[in-house]
Order: structure tokens, then C-alpha cells, then sequence
């Protein structure tokens, strides 16, 4: 069986936001990739403080830089489906599939052009016109939502889920 969809935060600068979606991947169960440099120290001890007590309960992956992180997924290459407000499509829109991993980029400057070259699809929140952007939490677990509805992947009662 395919891993369900995933999250990766590029290169996040806000621990607040890293820590919101490992709690995030903790209830809802996906895996989470943070994307190196980070603007914040990344220790284990910092990501149980960003994270509270949900750190050891979430799936996360440390990765230095992209170049690691596409390496860590050669052996299963996943669709990478960017979260882009340059985008068209809007994400509920999109068909998500077991194994895409949903990139978020840095909260204050977004991906950079290299990254929405690779991306294989990219997907946007509708929103008002004259606004730039939500906070990347809240964009992420929007999107991740949506993907987890759309595989089948939240937990279910029998999981823990209260």
C-alpha cells in the first residue's frame, strides 16, 4: 500500500509553525519532512518545545537541505504538489494521491523559482484579491486536510481518535 500524503515544510523560519503542523502530523498521522536551513535552531530538544508533547508521537524527517531530502525519496519518488499563491488550480480542485507530499514554502518569501520547477503540480488557496497570503500553518492544514479526505487517510475511531 502506498504511504498516504505527506507534508514538507521548505526551509520553514517560524518555529511556532513547525511546531503547530508536528502536532498537526501527530493527530492526523502523516509524515512530516522539515526542509533545511531553517530560521530557527533545529535541535530535538527545540522541536519537542516548538512541538509540545506531540513531538515523539509525530513522523518527522530532518533533512539539511532539498538535495537530502530528494535523496531520502529516490527509492519511491513522490508527486510533489506545491502550495503556491502563484498557482491556478485551487487545491480542492486538484485530485491528491497516496504518496504526493504537499510542499509548503517560507513563510516570508514563499518557494523560490527552482522549487516551483520541480514541483510536478502546484495548487493554491482561493482567496481575496488583494491579499498575499495566509499563514503557512493554517495554508497547510487546509490543504493537508483536503489531501487526507480525498485518500481516505484520516485516522478513524479505532486508531485513538477521541
Amino acid at each position: 500500500m502506498p504511504a498516504p500524503v505527506s507534508l514538507a515544510l521548505f526551509q520553514p523560519e517560524i518555529p511556532a509553525n513547525a511546531g503547530t503542523l508536528i502536532r498537526s502530523a501527530a493527530c492526523l498521522d502523516f509524515a512530516l519532512h522539515i526542509i533545511g536551513p531553517t530560521g530557527f535552531v533545529m535541535t530535538d530538544k527545540a522541536l519537542r518545545r516548538a512541538g509540545l508533547d506531540y513531538r515523539d508521537k509525530a513522523m518527522v524527517s530532518v533533512h539539511s537541505d532539498f538535495d537530502e531530502f530528494s535523496r531520502s525519496l529516490a527509492w519511491n519518488p513522490p508527486r510533489l504538489v506545491l502550495a503556491t499563491t502563484k498557482a491556478t488550480l485551487p487545491y480542492v480542485d486538484f485530485s491528491f494521491r497516496a504518496n504526493d507530499i504537499v510542499v509548503m514554502g517560507r513563510e516570508t518569501s514563499g518557494a523560490p523559482q527552482w522549487l516551483h520547477d520541480r514541483a510536478d503540480e502546484r495548487v493554491l488557496i482561493p482567496m481575496m484579491a488583494d491579499r498575499r497570503s495566509l499563514n503557512m500553518a493554517l495554508a497547510a492544514g487546509l490543504i493537508m486536510g483536503e489531501a487526507l479526505r480525498q485518500t481516505d487517510s484520516f485516522p478513524t475511531a479505532d486508531e485513538g481518535s477521541q
